[in-house]
């Protein structure tokens, strides 16, 4: 199953959007929908096949504000830098990854949280 993670994102003049990325591939809406509709549209229906759990993007116990902030600024990092056509310092890419992992992981454990609370 491929994995897509949808980021809320803001331009340079706080216009809010969202990205949904999977893999090498990633799609810009101006909703998470519209971003997953975009993106679902990029891939085989055979390597797409997903449980989508929307989220509302407010800090909680599995992934803080800081977090939060951190990965909304390596990703305007990012996206400066693949339009410039250069890469993230190694540091800064380094902990990119680390911060969209631990999202991922915290997505799956509201996850389990939910299901956990639905269940009692």
């Amino acid at each position: 199953m491929t994995t897509v993670a949808i980021l809320p994102i803001s331009d340079v003049n706080g216009e809010k959007s969202y990205r949904a990325i999977a893999g090498d591939k990633h799609c810009i809406g101006k909703t998470a929908g519209q971003a997953l509709d975009a993106l679902t549209a990029q891939l085989d229906e055979i390597e797409f096949s997903a449980l989508l759990i929307v989220q509302s993007f407010y800090p909680d116990p599995f992934f803080n504000a800081q977090q939060q902030e951190e990965l909304s600024e390596l990703m305007s990092l990012w996206r400066l830098a693949r339009d410039e056509g250069r890469e993230l310092s190694p540091e800064q890419q380094t902990k990119l990854n680390t911060l969209v992992d631990m999202e991922l992981w915290a997505a799956t454990a509201r996850t389990a949280a939910s299901i956990q609370q639905g269940n009692s």
